[in-house]
């Protein structure tokens, strides 16, 4: 069974930065990554990767930063006042951080630390870099109608409601 549109696949990951072939992250064995496909779910070039293959199929695809979190944006670095951080405990930098904002929930990491002011990074971790990605389909299956409606797996591995 091909992976196409409305399949749930499993499947494990390695990500490694592109440029030095450093890993950055990898699923647990025991925890592998479900998605369901063309949803939307992951990386619109790592999906086009996966598109056709079939269980026991292993996939490299290398993704430059404007096809992966994209590029680094200086204007999504801010000074924010330190009294909107309060819900978040003793901050430093590197922390990451959920804030409120007038779009929604936005994760941001903390650069600065001041007094009275708090410098944040709202950019995504991995924007700027590009990455590779080294991928092993471990199961497909099709999609229940609840999870094509909802546009993401459910159960075990997925979203639970």
């Amino acid at each position: 069974m091909p992976i196409n549109k409305d399949k749930v696949v499993t499947l494990h990951y390695t990500l490694l930065d592109s440029a030095d072939g450093s890993e950055l992250e990898r699923s647990a064995e025991d925890a592998p990554l479900l998605y369901l496909h063309g949803a939307g779910n992951i990386l619109p070039g790592l999906e086009a990767a996966l598109e056709g293959k079939d269980v026991g199929e292993d996939v490299e695809v290398t993704l430059e930063a404007g096809d992966a979190y994209g590029e680094r944006d200086d204007n999504l670095r801010q000074r924010l006042p330190a009294k909107h951080f309060k819900h978040a405990g003793k901050l430093k930098p590197g922390k990451v951080v959920r804030l409120q904002t007038e779009q929604g929930p936005r994760l941001v990491t903390v650069v600065k630390v001041g007094l009275k002011t708090v410098d944040v990074d709202a950019n995504h971790p991995l924007a700027g870099r590009a990455l590779r990605f080294q991928l092993s389909v471990k199961g497909i299956r099709d999609a229940s109608a609840e999870e094509i409606a909802h546009r993401h797996v459910h159960g075990p591995g997925g979203h639970e409601h």
